[in-house]
Order: C-alpha cells, then sequence, then structure tokens
C-alpha cells in the first residue's frame, strides 16, 4: 500500500483544513500509512517547504502542496496501491 507524508506545521490554518480532507479520504483506504512532519521540527524541510505547506507526498513524491483536493487525492492513492 502507498504511504502518505502530511508536511505541515502547528497552528496553520491551511494544514489543518488539508489534513482534515487528508483524514477523511483516508478513511477509505486503510492500509495507507500516514506519516505527520513538521517543518519546524526538520531545518532541511523548513528550507524546501516553509512557502509552500501544507505538502502532501505520496511514497516520497510530491502530490500536492497548499490546498487538497480530495477527488484528486482519492485517484492518486487508487493508481499507487494499483501499482504497489
Amino acid at each position: 500500500m502507498p504511504r502518505l507524508t502530511f508536511i505541515g506545521k502547528p497552528d496553520c490554518h491551511l494544514c489543518e483544513d488539508a489534513r482534515a480532507i487528508v483524514e477523511t479520504v483516508l478513511l477509505e483506504f486503510p492500509g495507507v500509512t500516514l506519516e505527520e512532519r513538521s517543518i519546524l521540527d526538520e531545518p532541511e524541510l523548513f528550507d524546501a517547504y516553509v512557502e509552500e505547506i501544507p505538502v502532501i507526498m505520496i511514497d516520497d513524491r510530491v502530490h500536492t502542496i497548499w490546498k487538497v483536493d480530495a477527488a484528486r487525492l482519492r485517484s492518486a492513492l487508487e493508481r499507487a496501491a494499483a501499482d504497489s
């Protein structure tokens, strides 16, 4: 199954909105693992994504930044699950 990484930071309203969508979509994909990482805890993530959070990655590849579209995420996870 695919691995989803959520990169954000605390007290980020865009991150909170994106997290709600991600959590809802992941209810349909119980085998997908979710890892949350904060740009405040990892300097390399801060340097790479400070202007782009939230960042959603599927299997270490950027899927989307800023705004998560549920249908697009669902389709990407379906494709990733079929490929694994």
